[in-house]
């Protein structure tokens, strides 16, 4: 007579774990199952899985590993008969080591301990810091050029394409007006003053040829072992590496880092006229078909678009690209148009909605009221259905045609260059993460990780602007990577805080920011419960020339249910980033407007003006009567 009720079982529990190797006693609905599962594939190892709420026994089964194992929950995993436990031991004991040694792998070894793929300032802090534990690294990087050819060295977007040419050209407008006031103090100069684009391009670049030998120089300062290639995964634990000359080599890593970044994204009449001159190993994702009428937007990116220049191109242009259209409403389209306007150019900004998309909007609207005053034009509303070359040239001439997004007015006008910013794709659709079964969010290509940095993979992290829902900072990476390289090799548990992290975005008038938008933090906490303090002011620097009187603005923005703490820090107004960072660490050690009136202020600055005067209560409703 066949067994039945715990005999049975026990039978066919033993049967399991006598013929397979690797056994997980899961429920087809448990995200903690699936994450062991993905750990096995991801290993190259077969495994048994019984899905026990499948089965006509299943509590039975569960009752009985129970009274095994002392442990009630799935996934309950087996290797060799020996019980791992649940999903967290699981992870754990394939972290340190004792996953491989039941699976037999314990001669298994690596060309490196850890590759990086990315050679981003995430990418180089993790790699440097890793090394610097001990640990044998590889660094990958190479740049896939943009339609029109252009490349660039190592470092990532921030020290060739991004933060800092832009905030070098950010100066040399800044300068400009500066020549302009500098007449009231005293100043006389009678020649006509000018600018050169090509000297200013010039000695950017040479300080950005600089940076990208140092960086090459500190990786060999710390023996990481940088390869100028493409990399893509082959199988678990493998990646083959491209170069330029189409040579490939394979290496094989214990864990990886992918610090990829993001590439701009094009609209697609302009890629249909430019081309997408993607190479096998193009990280940028290409362009979908949709009609010509149907641009992609998006909030963040940097495409510079003539008859010769795409891409990440605006900061290594050869020419001054003389009349310029942006479209785009991002911070990346508002730095752009505030330095050209800065330097002396007619420009003009094409807006589909809203300034600043994720920022204060109350702060967004008085930056961008402050460029229309000084110089920069604005068409509200309207998105470009139509690029057409009129003339060749450096830069040429361009018609653009464009449709109101509220009726169906289309207006056109003509201009030397076409500059969009409407968003960045993230470089991992083409890096073989499905060949190991790395999850990305299809919708925006960015990798979901855990707050350790840790993808469904349990070897592979992420980290820098490809994370999915964190922030897009380059100090935020670096610190990202670092703290990962500690965790991993140095014994620590420090993890990096995604909150109250500063930023600043350097239009004409620059805006520093901290903690939460007010929209956001009315939605978080609730409208009764917060108190805004505010104020205009005028910079002592600005009185003599007698220029812009009230147009700086600070406000903080408070839990009354907690004590007053600040929970948003916003500065609309001269060196607002050096501003901004003191209050950021303030912010950290929990900051009350009570020790923000206690703090004694440096006379006569912004940082005393702009906050210690922000004393009064506001209500939302009559903000704008009152200032």
């Amino acid at each position: 007579m066949p067994p039945t009720g715990r005999d049975a079982a026990q039978s066919r529990v033993q049967e399991l774990l006598d013929k397979n190797p690797v056994v997980v006693f899961s429920k087809s609905y448990c995200p903690y199952c699936d994450r062991v599962k993905e750990l096995f594939t991801s290993l190259g190892k077969e495994y048994f899985a019984l899905e026990l709420d499948h089965c006509d026994d299943g509590s039975s089964i569960q009752d009985l590993l129970y009274e095994m194992t002392g442990q009630k929950t799935v996934p309950s995993v087996f290797v060799y008969k020996t019980h791992v436990g649940g999903c967290d031991k699981t992870l754990q004991a394939h972290k340190d080591g004792t996953l491989q040694k039941l699976l037999g792998n314990d001669a298994v070894t690596y060309d490196y301990d850890l590759i990086v793929i990315g050679g981003g300032s995430g990418g180089l802090a993790c790699s440097k810091e890793a090394s610097s534990l001990g640990k044998k690294v590889m660094v990958l990087d190479f740049v896939v050029p943009t339609p029109l050819g252009a490349a660039w060295g190592l470092g990532g977007t921030c020290v060739n394409v991004g933060c800092i040419p832009k905030k070098l050209m950010h100066q040399a407008a800044l300068l400009g007006q500066a020549l302009k006031d500098s007449r009231k103090f005293g100043w006389e100069y009678e020649e006509q003053v000018n600018h050169n684009w090509e000297t200013m391009r010039e000695n950017i670049q040479n300080y950005i040829g600089s940076l990208n030998w140092g960086y090459r120089v500190a990786l060999r300062d710390k023996n990481v072992r940088y390869e100028n290639a493409f990399g893509e995964f082959v199988e678990p634990h493998k990646i083959k590496a491209t170069n330029k000359r189409g040579k490939e080599s394979f290496f094989t890593g214990e864990k990886f880092v992918i610090a990829t970044g993001e590439r701009p994204r094009y609209l697609i009449w302009i890629s249909r006229e430019i081309g997408n001159s993607a190479s096998p190993g193009q990280r940028s994702a290409p362009a979908q078909e949709r009609d010509a009428g149907e641009p992609v937007w998006m909030t963040k990116g940097c495409v510079i678009h003539t008859k010769q220049a795409g891409g990440d191109d605006l900061f290594s242009l050869s020419y001054c690209p003389g009349k310029t259209l942006v479209v785009g409403a991002s911070y990346v389209a508002l730095e752009c148009a505030g330095f050209l306007a800065g330097i002396g150019l007619d420009v003009t900004v094409m807006v589909r909605s809203i300034f600043l998309r994720g920022f204060d909007q109350e702060m967004a609207e008085r930056a961008g009221s402050y460029m229309e005053t000084h110089g920069v034009k604005f068409i509200k509303k309207f998105v470009p259905t139509l690029v057409e070359q009129l003339e060749a040239g450096t830069p040429g001439r361009l018609r653009v045609v464009a449709k109101s997004t509220e009726s169906d007015t289309v207006i056109e006008d003509e201009y030397n260059t076409v500059l969009v910013a409407v968003g960045r794709d993230s470089c991992t659709r083409n890096i073989g993460l499905e060949k190991i079964g790395v999850k990305i969010n299809e919708r925006n290509g960015k990798i979901p990780v855990n707050d350790e940095e840790q993808t469904n993979v349990p070897y592979v992290y992420a980290i820098g602007d490809i994370l999915d829902g964190k922030l897009e900072l380059t100090p935020v990476a670096i610190q990202a990577g670092r703290l990962l390289a500690r965790r991993l090799y140095g014994g620590s548990n420090v993890k990096c805080d995604y909150i109250n992290v500063p930023t600043t975005v350097f239009t004409p008038m620059e805006y520093g920011c901290c903690g939460y938008p007010e929209e956001k933090a009315i939605e978080i906490f609730g409208e009764e419960t917060l108190e805004v303090y505010h104020t205009l002011f005028w910079p002592l620097e600005w009185t003599v020339p007698g220029r812009d009187n009230n147009t700086c603005f600070a406000k903080v923005i408070c839990n009354k249910l907690d004590n007053d703490r600040v929970i948003g820090f916003h500065v609309l107004g001269p060196n607002a980033g050096e501003i901004t960072q003191g209050f950021a660490a303030a912010m950290k050690c929990g900051l009350t407007k009570e020790k923000l009136d206690e703090t004694i202020g440096i006379h006569p600055t912004c940082a005393e003006v702009s906050i210690f005067r922000a004393g009064t209560r506001v209500p939302r409703s009559c903000r704008a009567s009152c200032t």
